[in-house]
């Protein structure tokens, strides 16, 4: 009743975000496309740790993949093809309080973006990077991605992708400073969702590759692990991707594995045998570079000024 004392309080927020509240334009995939699934995803990433939208910017290249922006209600940038990783590293450089996720697909970053990737993982920017890969160029309709695997119908290659496929874990894995290397499916949403919310708590380059449905152009990629669990190896550790029963049901194959250990991690990204689904690499002490590139933020107009004439100064003849 009111009036009485009671022995509990009401925490009242100053502001409580809904899901609502990260939700942009209508998003426009095909039906059945695992893009849906990522994209609810981070929504309940973003609410759960109610990050402010006006303090959270999510930053494109081209590609199906690279509409998620619009589908954000939080800042965006759309860029070109393959620029993806430049752009959120020059944001974050600029703006380090900024929540900055890249999402961007397996040609964007491994063909056009692959010098960008590289570079991105090296200087490991605070940033997210979800790439959504469906082993096809999706958006300019149905050509051999980087991924298609080998013999793969495209209309670059009709009779069959030649080439076998790349692999983006040992690639990744193999860069100097890498910090954070994961890897999940879009059809399976509680492990994904705690495979990114602990890919945004880590501090560095974040690289969670996502294993996405492409039901128009490439069904035969992701139908048959979907069909058969066996297929994919569940990586569980008490540092790793938390994965309760209902998770643990699904994957037959499971392997404890210590995601500090970078050479397990790296024998279970070579063995083409299973697709290993969790958290493959995490190294927190990992250098950050945005700690450097941000120096000199709180340094006036004038002072700046002051230092680019005496930078130029130094060609004086």
């Amino acid at each position: 009743m009111f009036g009485l004392k009671a022995d509990w309080s009401l925490e009242v927020f100053d502001r409580y975000f809904t899901l609502g509240d990260y939700a942009g334009g209508e998003a426009r995939w095909c039906p059945g496309c695992g893009d849906f699934a990522v994209l609810n995803t981070v929504h309940r990433v973003l609410h759960d740790a109610q990050l402010p939208p006006e303090r959270t910017v999510a930053v494109s290249g081209i590609g199906c993949s690279s509409r998620l922006p619009h589908y954000m209600g939080t800042y965006g940038f759309h860029g070109l093809h393959g620029r993806a990783l430049p752009i959120a590293s020059g944001i974050k450089s600029r703006r380090p309080d900024l929540d900055v996720w890249v999402a961007t697909g397996d040609g964007d970053c491994f063909s056009i973006g692959a010098g960008h990737w590289i570079h991105a993982i090296r200087y490991n920017v605070d940033m997210v990077v979800l790439v959504f890969d469906n082993a096809i160029y999706g958006l300019t309709k149905k050509q051999t991605s980087p991924t298609s695997p080998t013999g793969l119908s495209t209309n670059t290659h009709p009779k069959g992708a030649p080439l076998p496929a790349m692999n983006p874990l040992t690639i990744t894995l193999g860069i100097t400073n890498v910090s954070f290397v994961a890897q999940c499916v879009d059809w399976n949403p509680p492990h994904m969702y705690e495979t990114i919310k602990k890919a945004h708590k880590h501090r560095g380059t974040s690289f969670v590759r996502i294993i996405q449905r492409c039901p128009v152009f490439s069904p035969d990629v992701c139908k048959p692990l979907q069909e058969d669990s066996s297929r994919m190896l569940l990586l569980t550790h008490e540092n790793g991707i938390p994965a309760d029963d209902s998770v643990r049901r699904v994957f037959k194959e499971q392997r404890e594995h210590d995601p500090g250990d970078w050479a397990a991690a790296m024998s279970i990204a070579r063995d083409t045998s299973k697709i290993p689904i969790g958290l493959l690499y995490h190294d927190p002490d990992a250098p950050v570079y945005d700690d450097l590139s941000s120096r000199g933020l709180e340094a006036t107009g004038a002072e700046k000024i002051a230092a680019v004439n005496k930078a130029l100064d130094a060609f004086a003849i």
